[in-house]
């Protein structure tokens, strides 16, 4: 699990091209959500199929650009007609990623045998 300091989340509702590198999301940022992209912040995107993850962060003196993509499963994504951008704490932002692994646990199906005595 990635850990990150106490800084703001911006997840980017909606859609995003997943074909977007490090300069197409900080153009996104600046123009579509009035922010900056040298904040000390996070900004978070994912694609159509909601299996894939980028995440922008500024440390000082370069950006990073994490990616995730899931093998099966799905994150939990606000759709934009509800909002634009909405703001979350660092800690939240793990249980959204976190979310897709447990979602996959719940729906697996175990059999246990019960025992007699």
């Amino acid at each position: 699990m990635m850990r990150w300091k106490n800084k703001p989340v911006y997840i980017c509702c909606g859609h995003t091209d997943m074909r977007k590198s490090i300069n197409g999301l900080m153009t996104l940022v600046k123009e579509s959500f009035s922010l900056d992209p040298f904040a000390e912040a996070l900004y978070v995107f994912c694609n159509r199929k909601r299996d894939r993850i980028k995440i922008l962060e500024w440390d000082g003196d370069g950006f990073w650009l994490y990616f995730k993509r899931l093998e099966r499963g799905h994150f939990r994504w606000l759709s934009k007609e509800e909002t634009d951008t909405i703001i979350l704490e660092s800690e939240e932002l793990s249980f959204l990623i976190e979310g897709a692994k447990l979602e996959k646990k719940l729906k697996r199906t175990e059999v246990f045998e019960r025992q007699v005595s």
